[in-house]
């Protein structure tokens, strides 16, 4: 499984965004290759001082409200998954949604090092 440059692209994103976030806050840490193939693949992931954005697939009716996320806190380092609850069914051109969840609402502290289990890059 050779490393093509959509995959690297999406690397040095992540890899830049990571640097950024973690001084003083949050430190993500991507499911990449290994996260299960159920979980939604993120197009974009950021943290900043208040919490996480992330940016998914939508042809035009994705809300917030249509996702969930799992949170595991019994390791060190607390994990993060976001699914969706609903199916975005409608037919317009492919774009993109942007969710915000706060650190709060996660239950997570807003420093240390993150998980988040979706694969971050070009949708399968």
């Amino acid at each position: 499984m050779g490393l093509d440059r959509r995959r690297l692209l999406a690397a040095g994103l992540f890899l830049t965004l990571g640097g950024c976030a973690g001084r003083g806050g949050v430190t993500l840490v991507s499911g990449g290759r290994n996260a299960p193939g159920e979980l939604e693949t993120l197009s974009a992931l950021q943290a900043d001082a208040s919490g996480l954005t992330v940016t998914v697939a939508s042809t035009g009716c994705t809300r917030r409200d249509d996702f969930t996320f799992y949170v595991d806190r019994s390791a060190a380092q607390p994990t993060v998954a976001f699914a969706r609850k609903r199916l975005d069914v409608c037919r317009q051109a492919t774009t993109t949604a942007v969710l915000r969840f706060s650190y709060q609402e996660l239950g997570v502290p807003g420093r240390g090092r993150l998980a988040v289990l979706n694969p971050v890059g070009v949708a399968r």
